[in-house]
């Protein structure tokens, strides 16, 4: 039987609502709350708004001019992908559908991959090693005030200046504020309670009830930790983000999506499964954020 030459045309997308397509959304936070901005080209400018000044005008009095505050974040895109190896025996003769679970699995490796290139770099980002410039970089260097350290397990001060950060910053939203916070964290949350005895922090119940925290939906995820470059397991500080999603900008260009294709292995019977996701982020504005870093646990 004559095979087809495949070629990049041949990337199919995944569906809104599949499998991988969850994995992503249960694995990165930033894929689950961030604010999607499709892209049509490789860049993108998205306007950002500062204050607009509000005075009392006396009667027959002009109106007193406000120079608008506008300018841009540059959306750049970068590319996320993998590849692995399959042998067409395994494939035939295997009872688990091996490709979809690949794409799963992939799925899952990306989530915390970009989650990490989004929330916890501590370099400036080059498109590279470091895709983009991080929250916690942006808020490092120009909000500083908003990042709060403590050198042991999470306390409700901590957590409350944490928010306080967010909700003196000048882009508090009560219905956009998310939390984000890494796997580690969780212990540490289960012991918080306020003044009454009540938790702070209530566990996920279903897919329509996520976890909160203060009230506000909290989702965990293993990329929230710095890391010099971008990595899928980072190993730095866990950090506890708080801040409005607003300002929690994904560019959307494709993805995720796959390709298998024959003529690599064609001597060996050995197909090969890509899969990729082409992704810019920017912050917002830095003092929309709140970060909690941890150094030690």
């Amino acid at each position: 039987m004559e095979i087809a030459a495949v070629n990049a045309n041949a990337w199919i997308p995944e569906e809104f609502g599949s499998e991988v397509i969850a994995a992503v959304e249960a694995s990165s936070a930033v894929e689950n709350y961030g604010r999607r901005i499709n892209m049509n080209t490789d860049t993108r400018k998205v306007a950002r708004i500062g204050e607009s000044a509000v005075t009392v005008v006396a009667k027959n009095s002009a109106y007193p001019e406000d120079a608008v505050n506008l300018d841009s974040v540059l959306l750049d895109t970068v590319k996320f992908g993998g590849r692995n190896i399959l042998a067409e025996e395994d494939i035939a003769d295997s009872n688990v559908n091996i490709i979809a679970e690949l794409q799963k699995q992939w799925a899952i490796s990306y989530g915390k991959t970009v989650d990490n290139a989004c929330l916890g770099t501590t370099a400036a980002g080059n498109g590279g090693t470091v895709p983009f410039t991080s929250v916690y970089r942006e808020v490092s260097q120009s909000a500083a005030a908003h990042k709060i350290a403590t050198a042991g397990p999470v306390t409700y001060d901590k957590i409350s200046q944490t928010f306080g950060k967010v909700e003196q910053g000048g882009f508090f939203s009560d219905s956009d504020v998310i939390v984000i916070a890494h796997t580690s964290l969780k212990e540490s949350l289960r012991g918080l309670v306020d003044g009454n005895g009540r938790p702070l922090f209530i566990e996920q119940v279903s897919a329509t009830q996520p976890a909160t925290l203060f009230g506000y939906s909290l989702q965990f995820s293993d990329g929230a930790k710095t890391s010099a470059t971008n990595q899928q397991n980072p190993t730095g500080n866990p950090l506890l983000v708080v801040g409005n999603r607003q300002h929690l900008i994904l560019g959307v260009r494709s993805g995720p999506e796959s390709l298998i294709s024959h003529d690599a292995g064609f001597a060996t019977d050995e197909p090969q499964l890509k899969m990729r996701a082409r992704r810019a982020f920017a912050v917002g504005r830095a003092k929309a954020f709140g970060i909690l870093e941890v150094t030690t646990t």
